[in-house]
């Protein structure tokens, strides 16, 4: 007969020896918390005095290879997910965040303009602009600095980023539509463009099959004038 030595197997479940009744108090005190409890706390609020470093600590090693741990922060107690489980815990989550008037303005004449500065923005919109609307742009990551114009006072300059390009399918800056080419997917009319060449504003909006609005700089418009004129007027923008 052939004796077979069985060797014990170290990746057997261990389950958490018995607790004590008031290792159990313990326990759920903790749990139940909404914040991190010192010893002292602890010790208030179960039902007879007792060494409680020495219980801590043994529930501290009955949960170290589980998937909660009890963990002391700042001699504060509270259980944990396991660091190396965190990954599980983490939801991502799309929020979506229509831009405000003034930011897609500003990232339309940073579109066309860059390198451009705050002043030459607000120049063009013909308004000032609060300090978060570039900070939401550069959030995005749309939108960063670009160098410092060699004027006096050495100005911030804003250029638009790879991460734009992305957003929009853009290979380059280049790929954006003209005039003409919106204007034959009857995204705009004359009436648009005349009225965003003479109005203060100076801003043509566009609105696109998806509802999506397009802000472009008058500046960057294209002009012919056609009439009884002798010399029609060719140029762009106001």
């Amino acid at each position: 007969m052939i004796k077979k030595k069985i060797k014990k197997n170290d990746n057997i479940i261990k389950f958490p020896s018995k607790l004590t009744q008031i290792e159990r108090e313990v326990e759920a005190i903790i749990f139940a918390a909404a914040e991190p409890l010192d010893t002292l706390t602890i010790q208030s609020k179960i039902s007879k005095r007792v060494d409680i470093d020495k219980i801590l600590e043994k529930l501290q090693n009955e949960y170290s290879n589980r998937g909660i741990n009890l963990v002391c922060i700042s001699k504060k107690w509270s259980f944990r997910t396991s660091t190396n489980l965190a990954n599980l815990m983490s939801q991502e989550k799309t929020v979506e965040k229509k831009l405000s008037k003034a930011a897609v303005e500003t990232l339309s004449i940073i579109v066309y303009h860059q390198p451009v500065t705050r002043a030459e923005i607000e120049e063009i919109r013909g308004v000032a602009f609060g300090t978060n609307t570039l900070e939401i742009l550069m959030e995005l990551n749309w939108v960063k600095p670009g160098g410092r114009k060699d004027v006096p006072g050495k100005p911030i300059q804003y250029v638009t980023t790879d991460d734009f390009l992305s957003h929009f399918n853009l290979q380059r800056l280049s790929d954006l539509p003209t005039v003409d080419e919106l204007g034959a997917a009857g995204l705009i009319d004359s009436t648009n463009i005349d009225n965003a060449i003479s109005s203060s504003e100076g801003i043509l909006w566009l609105t696109d099959k998806d509802g999506r609005e397009i802000g472009v700089p008058a500046s960057k418009i294209t002009f012919i004038d056609i009439g009884s004129q002798a010399a029609p007027k060719i140029g762009f923008g106001a």
